[in-house]
Formats: structure tokens, C-alpha cells, sequence
């Protein structure tokens, strides 16, 4: 698992090098090769405007890796300090905090991100604001109950009886013990995200033409299925291959860090 995880991933990273190296150009048109199959000028053959999708998929993934890793840390960063907040203070502060999360939790992530694009409007900026405002729940509920749990801990309380104060407790005692979890939590969130842009762009919501994302090629190679199906199973393939790879790394980490098991 291990070995596929970091195998599939260095192959993505390395292709992207190679598109820098390169020079390919995801919005070149060559008439001539409209939906054509893979051949040895274009690898993975040509989309309906005769554009390379190799080329086209190399741009995508690296738009596709942007929102994903800016998400990521921006939903992370909000949703600790939310858990955080409301897990250490508890009362009132908890029950507001925590009641503004399970508003967001009442509905499903991708339908909210959906109203939030649509509202917004499509683009790269407004696409990752969608996903941010949806992305943040996760960590508070996950950050809260670890918040819970350690603040009972004998250090925290012997620290907090030698005057330590409320920072020095949070970033000293409390958040360096979540690292763990939240490094795990964040290796699947990149996934979801992944999904999540993907889904959007295909709705028209994402990432616009002629910008590459693999979320709009899916759409666009779908009304072509029956006389270039190597459009849509290419992009669907290569999609499906970084998000497993990237799932695998979540589960790998998840045992490499679970100290119970280590015990076991």
C-alpha cells in the first residue's frame, strides 16, 4: 500500500516537472486530430477541439492540486481554531460554536458548495471560497473532541495550576498532541477536495474554459463516449488513480501514527 501510494504520486509529480520542462501548451488547437486515439504525437490522444489531453491533464492536475492544498489549509486552520475555542472554553462559547456547526452539518457538504459557487459565481477564487466555507465543519467537530478529551489530561492540569496561560496551554500542551490525527485528517480532506473540484468544474461551477480541469474534460469528453470513449477513460483513469493514491497515504499514515496499535 505504501509502496503504490508513493509510486503513483511520484509519477504525478513527475509528470507535472515534465510539463514544465516540456513546454506543452494545454490550449494549442490542431484541427487535423479532432478526437483522435492515442498515437505517438499525442499520447493520450486529442480532445474535440484537437487539443492534447495529455497536455490538457498535466494543467489540470496542477489547478486541481492548488485548490486542494489551499483548501486544505485554510478549512484546517478555521476548524481548529473553532474546535479549539469551543472544546477549551466550553459553556456558551461551545454551545454558539458548536450550534453554527451542525447548522453546516445539516446538510450535505457538495450541495452547499454547489449554492455557495452558484452564488458566487464561477472562477478559481470563488471556487475555493465555496469549498472553504463548507470544508471547515470536519476539523471543529474532530478538533473539539480531542480539545475535550485532553484538557482533562494531569500535564494539562498541573500546568494550568502553575499559571500557565491560555496560550501557552493551547500551543504547548494541547494542539501539539493533535498533530497526529490532524495530518491524517488533512491527507483525506485532500481527496475530498479533489472530488469536490472536480464535481463543481463538471456542473460548470469550478474552473472555466480554457483553463484545463479534469472535472470540465469529464463533462466535455462525456457528450463524445460512443466515438472517443478514450477521452473519458483517460481523464477518469488518471483522476481515479491520484485520488486512490492519495487514499492509501491517509490509511498508511492513520496506522504509521495510531500509537494504540503500535502498543498492540
Amino acid at each position: 500500500m505504501k509502496l503504490f501510494s508513493y509510486s503513483i504520486l511520484g509519477l504525478w509529480l513527475l509528470a507535472v516537472l515534465a510539463g514544465y520542462l516540456f513546454n506543452l501548451d494545454p490550449n494549442a488547437i490542431d484541427l487535423n486530430v479532432i478526437l483522435h486515439g492515442p498515437s505517438f504525437k499525442h499520447w493520450f490522444g486529442a480532445d474535440d477541439l484537437g487539443r492534447d489531453i495529455l497536455a490538457r491533464i498535466l494543467s489540470g492536475v496542477e489547478k486541481s492540486l492548488l485548490v486542494a492544498v489551499t483548501v486544505t489549509v485554510i478549512t484546517m486552520a478555521v476548524g481548529v481554531l473553532v474546535g479549539t475555542l469551543a472544546g477549551f472554553y466550553g459553556g456558551r462559547i461551545d454551545s454558539v460554536l458548536m450550534q453554527i456547526t451542525d447548522v453546516f452539518l445539516a446538510f450535505p457538504g457538495i450541495l452547499l458548495a454547489i449554492a455557495f459557487a452558484a452564488v458566487l459565481g464561477p472562477g478559481l477564487a470563488n471556487l475555493i471560497l465555496a469549498l472553504c466555507l463548507t470544508g471547515w465543519v470536519s476539523y471543529a467537530r474532530l478538533t473539539r473532541g480531542q480539545t475535550l478529551s485532553l484538557c482533562n489530561r494531569q500535564h494539562v492540569q498541573a500546568a494550568e495550576s502553575l499559571g500557565a496561560g491560555v496560550p501557552r496551554l493551547l500551543f504547548r500542551h494541547i494542539l501539539p498532541l493533535m498533530t497526529s490525527i490532524l495530518v491524517v485528517e488533512a491527507t483525506y480532506s485532500l481527496a475530498s477536495v479533489m472530488i469536490a473540484e472536480a464535481s463543481l468544474s463538471f456542473l460548470g461551477l469550478g474552473i472555466q474554459a480554457p483553463n484545463a480541469s479534469w472535472g470540465a474534460m469529464l463533462r466535455d469528453g462525456v457528450r463524445f463516449m460512443l466515438v472517443a470513449p478514450h477521452y473519458v477513460l483517460i481523464v477518469g483513469a488518471c483522476l481515479m488513480s491520484l485520488i486512490l493514491a492519495i487514499n492509501l497515504g491517509g490509511d498508511y499514515l492513520r496506522d504509521k501514527l495510531d500509537v494504540k496499535r503500535e502498543i498492540e
